[in-house]
């Protein structure tokens, strides 16, 4: 007999589809344009399909070291916040101090404050210090939100962690640093992975808290939005089709890794 299909299935069905829909028409429709060819300087119409762009990706100098400084801000951002955030959120979750709820507070208040306030705010900060805004006032600013995302998500990871497994490894002559490297690092070592890579793409994808401290110093997005009122050449949407097949494939990589790994270890 055939299964009838309930109306609610159906529902759930389409919203589902929706969704998808919603958040991949964005990303399908950049890749669709970076093989357009546009007469004028907007690739924002289709007039055909070529790839002589794709020949020379990174023809425009501007965009290119845009996006290398984009690159270089959220490594170095990233691996800063995610060795600080790592350690404090070990800190929360492994042991109890007084003032640990004040600093949970204060690890939220980043995710909360809109980033125009944020901004404004690094900018006085910054100038009342005398510093030059430039590369490194950038890399101070996102290393600051993104050890606020890092604390949260390697927490999250640490909820359901069992130390009674460090306490068997010290029990058996392991000292407080190897048993940190052999035993709690290689099982929180995906919230951690996890959070570095969210760390680099809100760094690459930030706008307008670099444009508080960038001064004379471009990204990409602050690049891309400044000549968009003069031009968006097909460069635009073939740098950002590389990041986001680059992004893909760390992420579905690292789902292989990880099943293997959990098939591995049930066998």
């Amino acid at each position: 007999m055939k299964r009838r299909l309930r109306p609610g299935s159906v529902a759930l069905w389409a919203v589902t589809i929706f969704g998808f829909a919603y958040l991949l028409i964005p990303i399908i429709t950049i890749a669709v344009f970076s093989f357009n060819d546009p007469s004028g300087k907007f690739n924002t119409k289709w007039e055909g399909f070529t790839l002589k762009y794709w020949k020379h990706p990174f023809a425009r100098a501007d965009f290119t070291d845009a996006l290398k400084t984009s690159l270089l801000v959220a490594l170095i951002a990233g691996a800063i916040a995610t060795v600080l955030g790592s350690l404090i959120a070990l800190a929360l979750v492994r042991y109890r101090f007084k003032g640990g709820k004040f600093i949970d507070l204060f690890l939220i208040l980043p995710l909360t404050t809109p980033e125009i306030i944020m901004g404004a705010s690094l900018f006085t900060l910054f100038f009342n210090w005398g510093w030059r805004r430039g590369l490194t006032t950038i890399i101070i600013a996102h290393t600051l939100f993104c050890l606020a995302f890092v604390s949260m998500t390697v927490k999250a990871r640490l909820r359901g962690f069992d130390w009674t497994l460090e306490d068997a490894a010290m029990d058996l002559g392991s000292p407080p640093m190897r048993t940190f490297m052999k035993v709690t690092m290689p099982l929180i070592l995906p919230g951690v992975v996890a959070a570095f890579m969210l760390s680099l793409a809100l760094s690459i994808d930030d706008y307008i808290i670099t444009s508080f401290i960038a001064g004379e110093e471009k990204t990409f997005p602050r690049e891309v939005f400044d000549s968009a009122r003069v031009e968006i050449p097909p460069q635009v949407h073939i740098l950002a089709t590389m990041i986001m097949v680059v992004a893909i494939t760390i992420l579905v990589g690292s789902t292989i890794a990880s099943n293997r790994r959990a098939a591995r270890e049930l066998s």
